[in-house]
């Protein structure tokens, strides 16, 4: 797994490729709660080059999303692969996280 952060506009993008899995979930957790601990609040993770993610990786932006609401914040997850974005609508999860088709429009939606 690779993840690139950079800061646009105030708000922290981290784009993800290869595999968020048991095995790589811990380090971009580890990234995303540097940047919280640091004051960010408003986060994008793009997803466009990720090619699969497990239950450790769904865990990890789950609690984002919801350690993100408790402070006023906000996460948008962006350019889901359409078999990535399967895993979350059958899991149930797309009603409950904010899922945008490109990051222009998460961009806008943050």
């Amino acid at each position: 797994m690779e993840i690139i952060q950079e800061n646009t506009k105030g708000v922290e993008i981290f784009s993800v490729k290869g595999s968020l899995d048991s095995n790589t979930s811990t380090e971009f957790e580890t990234r995303i709660y540097a940047a919280l601990e640091s004051g960010q609040r408003k986060l994008i993770l793009n997803l466009e080059d990720l090619e699969y993610i497990s239950s450790a990786g769904i865990r990890v932006m789950l609690k984002t999303t919801k350690d993100l609401k408790r402070m006023e914040g906000t996460v948008v997850l962006c350019a889901l692969q359409d078999y990535v974005k399967e895993v979350f609508d059958i899991a149930g999860f797309d009603g409950y996280l904010n899922i945008e088709k490109s990051l222009e429009e998460a961009m806008v939606k943050i």
